[in-house]
């Protein structure tokens, strides 16, 4: 008899508070949240070796059970995520933490746009990027993470990719969050966010 493959672990999820110690890099005050108003979850997700693995990411209090809702689905897909560790594992740098293809939410940052100097979404722990090498942000003809070139062409699918009717897009849009590769002038497609900026 051929031995079926074991079943992967159920989906987890568990909620802490945060410090600013713990938050590192990613907070300093005059931030537009602080520590109090932060958790971090502790979930599980498929890696792009097929395994399942278990990472961290920060976001605000109030978005906690849509972004688990939106991971658990991705869980059941089996939708592959390179890495996720909160960001400042990178000492709060968005291009360092791009550039490791690395999930993330909460950095108290700027946006990072041609217009007039506001706080990110990240900044206020409201907005996920997700496998940004394979999602990357076009902005003035730039692109985020550079290493994201080669995933320019978005009708040739691969797997860790956000598109149109996908499951990584579905996911969040039944958390009732907006992806940021509908946006025509400068698509983000690592980009989901509870508010739609």
């Amino acid at each position: 008899m051929v031995a079926l493959p074991a079943a992967p672990p159920a989906f987890s999820a568990q909620v802490q508070t945060v410090t600013a110690a713990q938050l590192g890099g990613s907070w300093h005050r005059g931030c537009p949240v602080g520590p109090s108003q932060l958790r971090l979850i502790t979930l599980s997700y498929f890696g792009f070796d097929g395994k399942p693995h278990v990472g961290s990411i920060v976001v605000r209090s109030t978005v906690t059970a849509a972004v688990t809702a939106a991971f658990s689905r991705l869980y059941a897909e089996r939708f592959p995520i390179r890495r996720m560790q909160p960001i400042s594992v990178y000492g709060g740098s968005d291009d360092r933490s791009m550039a490791a293809d690395n999930t993330s939410g909460f950095n108290c940052r700027y946006a990072v746009t041609t217009g007039p100097k506001t706080w990110s979404v990240h900044a206020y722990g409201e907005a996920v990027d997700v496998d940004p090498v394979e999602n990357p942000y076009v902005l003035a003809g730039k692109v985020l993470p550079a290493k994201g070139k080669p995933f320019l062409v978005r009708t040739d699918v691969r797997p860790g990719m956000a598109v149109i009717g996908g499951p990584l897009v579905q996911a969040f849009a039944l958390s009732g969050w907006s992806w940021g590769g509908r946006w025509t002038a400068s698509p983000d497609y690592q980009h989901f966010s509870a508010n739609g900026k």
